[in-house]
């Protein structure tokens, strides 16, 4: 089976370096991936973060289909919840007006940050999720102009009007996420990397519950995860050893100025405990050298019977990223 690979990019900073410097570091990638034939490329939101530059996906999306002209631009993704859906509607009917065929308007129902950020979006409201089912419904109508006439807001239009539609993905790492996908007959990224256990079975449940609708006639799945290469085994060990030490960080809450360098990875003194979740977190990943990253890329594709994994990098040198993902380029889409 023919593997598609994609992108998704936090926006990284590393220890030292500047928002500026990495943003600039994530349209240089995209550039990059275009060329390597990756087939799409996603940013994600967060805010609050310090350690991730990325917090306007649509922003960061139109500066990048900008840059390149192949290549699919999405959201991984649009914290619907958030928002009005008319207003992220809109949004996205700009983007494919400027870039036709070629925007992916993912969408989620996480916070994309604590609960101060979530505040903040909200005015000090709470925040209700148990919105997002008829919010991805409003963005379907908005979108696709099918507002019915009963609707209070008759004869109302997302604007510009343009002759192709982005699809919407949903996005998710629990089963409920994938359920509505099937319910509302809408294309499924799986987040591997934020949820390792379970997803095989999440995704199965997906296609055996789809629903073909207007937008989608037959399920479509793909798979997200944090991944690292490196010609050698012990190099690719060294640069997701910074990962490793960012994720310890989170966990418990320790401050991080930005990525952490290998050297600072290696010499950090892992507790037992810490030593297990690094385990566990690896769980999340795919680590290795062109061969055996390619290996495991096609097991985690059986796996979750998905033709398209969505690769995850963070890494400190900016250059050391580049060149992994140009590797398994070179492994499996040459």
């Amino acid at each position: 089976m023919s593997i598609k690979l994609s992108i998704l990019d936090q926006s990284p900073i590393s220890e030292g370096n500047s928002a500026e410097e990495s943003l600039k570091h994530t349209a240089l990638l995209a550039k990059k991936a275009e060329e390597w034939g990756y087939t799409r490329f996603w940013v994600s939101e967060h805010h609050d973060a310090t350690t991730l530059a990325g917090s306007s996906p649509e922003i960061l999306m139109a500066h990048l289909a900008s840059v390149t002209s192949t290549i699919r631009v999405g959201s991984g993704g649009v914290m619907l919840p958030h928002y009005s859906a008319y207003k992220v509607a809109e949004n996205f009917k700009l983007l494919e007006a400027l870039f036709p065929g070629r925007i992916d308007a993912g969408v989620g129902r996480a916070p994309g940050g604590m609960p101060r950020a979530t505040y903040a979006l909200h005015d000090g409201e709470y925040r209700d999720a148990s919105k997002f089912p008829q919010q991805v419904d409003d963005l379907l109508m908005y979108l696709n102009d099918s507002m019915p006439a009963n609707h209070p807001y008759k004869g109302l239009k997302a604007t510009p009007m343009s002759e192709t539609v982005a699809p919407v993905w949903m996005l998710g790492s629990s089963p409920n996420s994938g359920l509505l996908a099937a319910e509302k007959g809408l294309p499924y990224m799986f987040a591997h990397f934020i949820n390792g256990e379970g997803g095989p079975s999440y995704v199965a449940r997906y296609r055996e519950r789809f629903q073909p609708s207007e937008y989608l006639k037959q399920p479509e799945q793909a798979v997200a995860i944090f991944f690292a290469c490196a010609e050698t085994e012990e190099e690719a060990e060294r640069l997701v050893s910074s990962l490793d030490l960012s994720m310890i960080m989170l966990e418990q809450g320790i401050p991080s100025t930005g990525t952490p360098s290998p050297e600072k990875a290696m010499d950090y003194p892992y507790s037992h405990y810490e030593k297990m979740r690094v385990l566990d977190n690896r769980k999340r990943m795919i680590v290795g050298t062109p061969k055996t990253a390619r290996a495991q890329i096609e097991k985690l594709a059986a796996d979750y019977g998905a033709d398209e994994v969505m690769l995850v990098m963070i890494a400190y040198d900016f250059q050391d990223k580049l060149k992994s993902f140009e590797l398994i380029a070179k492994e499996m889409l040459t």
